[in-house]
């Protein structure tokens, strides 16, 4: 079996490639002990041939799991060839990690990705130069119009079976670093891979603690290390990154030659997107076209009254269908019951959403593929930081728009403790995928579709983070400086149809995985503690849900949410569900009745709503939480955290809903108003002296 490794930059487009060179034949899982999502294929028509997608990296030290797990899997398992892709667009940048690839000792085929973007900017990449330079065989391709991918894959495939192409070493830095380097690599024991030698040494002359701790006996070495760095006046890691640079900036001239007339089409569209009074306000506006697309234009009544009642409504297709086959075979009335009015009713009703779902995840999976997001998590760095957040929360952030298990461990990219800690706190703030049919269903059922209540959805989860940001920053658990932001914005270019499409299901079949498992079961037990009830210490069916099991649990649980408005058992057994997963609200509610007007009016709906957003996620998202957190006490304080945010502003929204809408004042109302001024002295005071360090 041939294995071959894909490295690469972040957005360099190696996914995009692994996924053309193997086609359906994935498989996905993590690493061993981390969480890092590893990824393998065999080739099309190639069953002897497995590509290994390593994460995207900047270099091989190791400051990140994903960076650890690259490095570990190159030294450790030893591929038989190693595929490195490189952005053409962004040469320079991408070639350091090259130069760490080469010392490797594992032959390297590189190819350099985004030439048709890089044509269509004028400028023209000498690749017999790039091959001289670095000592590999290069190709040109695009992943993103299959053009050059088969050629390369050819040869990598011929490089691996014959181990041939074994980069020399050609970036060889100034003599004095040189000379420390050959000492280092002369001191090793002699056990070691001679084609791995070079690079051993210079990781010890970096002082890896990986490496240093694998060499622990060796004579000389630190004292060698501290002279170079009085000569050179810095950290010996510093000397080898500027030694690094300074030799792909000497070649780089020769390797590529700029159009230094034409402005590119990135450089055009950034002078808009990005412009320092418009990036904000297009973003807002972006945003809002997404969300009203998707909910309010294909999530129309039309569309989801036609799915929900004609296809799986209890009157509708597949209802009456499978009515008439149980009714042909003599089926027990509570069998049948229950495969109607439990499972279909309540799947149903989580199904008629897949339109708006699969909608919305197709224009996030555009944005983020055209490279538009890489540039708002940019433009927001600067905003966040003034709410107290790091920049790179906005990453977690976005990725928690899918689905908040990824935004969740997605936050490990924040080296600052304190922030990291913020960041999971509050990514599951955002609406999720698991959200919108609830965010639809009340849109739907209690406002007539109207246009606000999905975007209002969305705004409300961004001022959770910030309010949550202002006030967590002044406290002392989570006071501090906030980390530097740094962040290779991609070139812009158009996502092909099938990258978008595979992105869109990927997102979406998990959603369609809870229809038919935990939202399938959610709905059978729901539809059993309704359809029987105890009588005379008997569990019996009733004629009334009224008299059920789930009244009774439902009674003891509402009085909690009593102060929000929705203080009725059916709500309360559906909040409670969502817990569960976000999507078995809409099939509680779908068991219970067949609109939700029949039980909430616009204020409690409203205020139902918000709740459900803000508070503690869904289980899988919630087990997430535990695992980064690493520690019970600041798991419990975060769930405790996120669902009394959720119960004050649900209480206050509900309460201000009144007033503004049909004037009710109440103690209740000024209690609100108590709230609001506490939590804007909160968030306005001035941070305590002794935590200002």
């Amino acid at each position: 079996m041939i294995k071959i490794a894909l490295i690469g930059n972040p957005n360099c487009g190696k996914t995009s490639l692994f996924n053309a060179l193997t086609g359906s034949n994935q498989y996905v899982g993590n690493w061993p002990g981390v969480t890092v999502e590893k990824k393998e294929g065999k080739m099309k028509n190639e069953d002897d041939v497995i590509f290994t997608d390593l994460p995207g990296i900047y270099s091989l030290s190791p400051y990140t799991p994903e960076e650890i797990v690259a490095r570990n899997y190159l030294i450790e398992e030893k591929p038989d060839a190693i595929l490195n892709i490189v952005d053409g667009t962004n040469l320079e940048r991408n070639l350091y990690l090259t130069t760490q690839v080469c010392e490797i000792g594992v032959p390297v085929v590189m190819a350099i990705n985004m030439m048709d973007v890089v044509r269509k900017n004028g400028d023209e990449i000498h690749t017999h130069e790039i091959a001289e330079h670095f000592g590999c065989t290069v190709f040109e391709v695009s992943a993103l119009k299959g053009t050059g991918i088969k050629k390369c894959a050819k040869a990598v495939i011929e490089t691996a079976r014959t181990n041939r192409g074994i980069p020399p070493i050609h970036h060889s830095f100034d003599d004095r670093v040189e000379s420390v380097i050959h000492f280092i690599s002369s001191c090793l024991p002699k056990d070691v891979d001679e084609k791995q030698r070079r690079y051993f040494a210079t990781k010890l002359f970096e002082r890896d603690s990986v490496v240093c701790s694998q060499f622990k006996s060796l004579p000389n070495i630190e004292s060698v290390i501290s002279d170079v760095e009085k000569e050179y006046d810095d950290d010996s890691e510093a000397i080898i990154a500027d030694q690094r640079y300074r030799y792909i900036t000497s070649c780089i001239h020769e390797c590529i030659t700029r159009n230094k007339t034409k402005k590119s089409t990135s450089a055009i569209i950034d002078s808009v997107v990005t412009n320092k009074f418009l990036a904000i306000p297009i973003f807002a506006l972006i945003m809002f076209c997404v969300y009203y697309l998707s909910v309010t234009v294909v999530g129309s009544s039309t569309v989801t009254d036609f799915i929900g009642e004609k296809i799986f409504g209890t009157q509708g297709i597949v209802a009456l269908g499978i009515g008439r086959l149980l009714t042909s075979i003599n089926c027990a009335k509570w069998l049948s019951d229950l495969i109607i009015d439990g499972i279909i009713a309540g799947v149903g009703s989580v199904l008629s959403f897949v339109p708006q779902i699969f909608t919305l995840f197709i224009f996030l999976s555009f944005l983020e593929d055209c490279g538009y997001m890489s540039r708002i998590a940019f433009i927001l760095d600067k905003l966040f930081r003034k709410f107290g957040l790091s920049g790179k929360s906005f990453i977690p952030i976005l990725i928690g728009t899918g689905c908040g298990v990824p935004g969740v461990m997605a936050s490990r990219t924040i080296e600052n403790e304190k922030d990291r800690r913020m960041t999971v706190m509050t990514t599951t703030f955002i609406p999720c995928g698991a959200k919108l049919p609830v965010i639809a269903l009340i849109a739907s059922d209690l406002f007539g579709g109207a246009w606000w209540v999905a975007p209002s959805a969305y705004l409300s989860g961004i001022l959770a983070i910030i309010i949550s940001g202002l006030i967590l920053k002044k406290t002392r658990a989570f006071a501090g400086e906030e980390t530097p932001f740094v962040m290779e914005l991609p070139s812009y270019h158009m996502p092909s149809a099938k990258s978008v499409l595979k992105s869109m299901w990927e997102r979406g079949s998990d959603f369609l995985r809870k229809a038919g498992t935990i939202i399938m079961l959610a709905s059978c037990i729901i539809w059993a503690l309704s359809y029987f009830g105890i009588a005379n210490g008997r569990i019996v069916p009733v004629s009334s849900m009224e008299n059920s099991v789930l009244q009774y649990l439902g009674k003891v649980i509402c009085v909690i949410f009593k102060p929000l408005g929705f203080g009725f058992w059916q709500a309360g057994v559906a909040t409670i569900m969502g817990l569960l997963a976000k999507e078995g609200i809409v099939s509680v509610l779908g068991v219970l009745c067949s609109d939700a007007s029949q039980l909430f009016t616009q204020a409690e709906g409203f205020s139902f709503l918000m709740f459900n957003l803000l508070c503690a996620p869904c289980i899988a998202a919630v087990s997430a939480i535990r695992r980064e957190m690493g520690s019970v006490k600041w798991f419990v304080g975060a769930i405790a955290y996120q669902t009394a945010f959720a119960f004050i502003a649900s209480f206050c929204i509900y309460r201000f809903f009144l007033l503004f809408s049909s004037g009710i004042f109440t103690a209740e109302t000024a209690i609100a108003f108590v709230i609001i001024a506490i939590l804007t002295f909160l968030m306005f005071r001035k941070k305590p002296r002794n935590l200002k360090k």
